[in-house]
């Protein structure tokens, strides 16, 4: 969890209280933003924020400003609004699509800065470079004393040893290719650039270099320093909705030290939105049913109670005496994504300890649901037909998912944040899975016949969440002779072991050869498919051997039988 170094008596200024040196009383206090206070030397204090999901929380001015709302200092929603137009506009190179496509800039007043204050900044900054901008992949922070800027800024490309500038903190000026190879931030974040023919810029009007995104500033306007500044803040990256998410946490930051918030205009020459204003300070709007806040909370709180505690968790709601409160969610909010998600600061704000534990009012016996007996049968028959089990991630990839699979396109339930390339969505089918075990088990003994049961996730408009899980049963056949008739009586037998009639019909599969392919039908409905797989598709796993397969969505097989 991130832990946040925060200067006391800056903290207690900025909530505009006194607050308790006694650790004990001082977590009890921050327990209101999920913070535990870690240490407390002279006026350094370390506070752990036990919540992963919200980064408006890893610094001092965003713990500051939930604490005035639950300490009543300052309750509902914090207005934050763009002033003005800063008139400093961003030009996009073109070449940067496929390099590191968008930028996000704002500019904030008269920002009071000491050199406390720039300390706490410089680790918001790599708090956020490091853990939501994924190591600066998805998103990196600039920030500058925009007096010593001349707009309008370009943001282009440049050749590594085409451009010079002396790096943050140097006094030597280098090459783009000097700085990635030997520069200690160059070392750590060339990887995200140096595959690249041309590399990430930012200059001025005046062809002066700001920065090397997202590698380092420049020493001369890539600086900012003590006393009253106009700060202009800078976005890159490769995820436009990180992007922005992280110039907004940045910028409300510098706001709550300085007098105004300014936009900025900047100008792409690719996607649907060529020219975007920045920053996104925009509220959205939520709507909590009373009944469910009450059945969920075990409570009978009134609309006022609710509303309430909504300002002490900085919402604002409006109430109009029926079931329904239309919540107005922070613009910095952004792990707000569901009803629960507010439900659950109305319960912070209420107290967790003042919540009376029940007893459950039914006795229940618990036993195996009858769709989990099924899969068990299911994993004893395929086992009792000479198949071994493996198990496989939930996560994978569109690669894997599809164009390995030779399918071009295909939907599958992406990741917002992910880790790796290699775990960007979840699975919507086994047989990759499967093909993916086999191009690694080349070396052992044929034949190779191996199933996987397990879920997989598919989207569904109609469900709630937008997506649904699915139990499926895939299995494959790998050997030299390997051929339909063999992948066909397996499935009989699958079939007469597990309880199930079905019919196979002609059908066309890109992942399987034409002519040799089937949909599984059970009462008439589609439960499967059935084939060889094509020699495509055995190509790209690099197998050279015959595959043949089927995959059955247990799912909708157990609604049937």
């Amino acid at each position: 969890m991130p832990v946040i170094e925060a200067l006391f008596k800056d903290l207690q200024r900025l909530v505009q209280v006194d607050l308790p040196r006694n650790l004990a009383d001082l977590t009890d206090l921050l327990s209101y933003v999920k913070g535990e206070a870690v240490s407390l030397e002279d006026d350094a204090l370390s506070i752990e924020i036990k919540d992963g999901n919200r980064p408006d929380l890893w610094c001092v001015e965003g713990i500051a400003r939930e604490l005035k709302g639950s300490l009543g200092v300052e309750e509902g929603l914090r207005e934050y609004a763009v002033y003005g137009v800063s008139g400093v506009g961003v030009e996009v190179d073109p070449r940067l699509e496929t390099i590191r496509p968008y930028i996000g800039c704002a500019v904030v007043k008269e920002v009071h800065l000491t050199n406390e204050v720039i300390r706490e900044l410089m680790h918001l900054q790599d708090k956020l470079d490091q853990t939501y901008g994924r190591r600066r992949r998805r998103a990196s922070i600039g920030l500058y004393n925009l007096g010593l800027i001349t707009p309008p800024l370009q943001y282009g490309v440049a050749k590594p040893e085409a451009v010079s500038f002396v790096p943050l903190g140097g006094e030597v000026e280098m090459d783009l290719r000097e700085i990635v190879d030997t520069h200690p931030k160059g070392v750590e974040y060339g990887h995200l650039v140096k595959n690249h023919e041309h590399w990430p810029i930012l200059r001025d009007s005046e062809e002066r270099v700001l920065s090397i995104p997202p590698i380092i500033n420049s020493n001369d306007l890539g600086k900012i320093s003590e006393g009253e500044e106009d700060v202009f803040v800078e976005v890159t990256g490769t995820d436009y909705r990180t992007v922005l998410n992280t110039l907004t946490i940045v910028t409300l930051s510098l706001a709550d030290r300085g007098e105004e918030i300014l936009s900025t205009q900047v100008r792409y020459p690719y996607g649907e939105e060529r020219v975007v204003s920045t920053p996104n300070l925009t509220t959205k709007g939520i709507r909590l049913d009373l009944d469910y806040v009450n059945r969920v909370l075990g409570l009978s709180l009134t609309g006022d109670a609710v509303l309430q505690l909504l300002r002490r968790a900085r919402y604002n709601g409006r109430w109009s005496g029926g079931s329904t409160i239309e919540v107005t969610v922070p613009c910095y909010r952004m792990d707000v994504m569901h009803p629960l998600d507010v439900i659950e600061d109305v319960a912070i704000m209420y107290g967790y300890n003042n919540l009376k534990p029940r007893w459950p009012q039914q006795i229940t016996f618990g036993k195996i649901s009858d769709f989990e007996a099924f899969t068990d049968a299911t994993r004893e028959v395929m086992a009792g037909l000479g198949f071994q089990e493996i198990l496989s991630f939930s996560l994978s990839n569109g690669e894997r998912l599809f164009q390995k699979m030779n399918i071009r396109e295909g939907k599958a339930v992406e990741l917002l944040n992910p880790t790796s390339s290699r775990f960007t969505c979840l699975r919507s089918w086994l047989t990759p899975s499967l093909m993916d075990f086999l191009s690694k088990n080349t070396h052992v003994e044929y034949p190779q016949r191996v199933f996987e049961v397990g879920d997989c996730v598919v989207p569904d408009e109609t469900s709630e969440t937008g997506v649904r899980n699915v139990r499926k049963l895939a299995c494959l056949i790998a050997h030299s002779n390997a051929n339909f008739s063999e992948v066909k009586a397996s499935l009989h037998a699958f079939s007469i072991n597990t309880g199930f009639k079905h019919q196979l019909v002609e059908a066309t599969h890109p992942s399987f050869i034409e002519g040799r392919v089937g949909t599984i039908l059970t009462q008439g409905r589609p439960v499967g498919v059935v084939g060889e797989i094509n020699p495509l598709v055995l190509e790209m796993w690099g197998l050279e051997n015959p595959v043949t397969g089927y995959e059955v969505n247990l799912s909708t097989l157990m609604d049937i039988i």
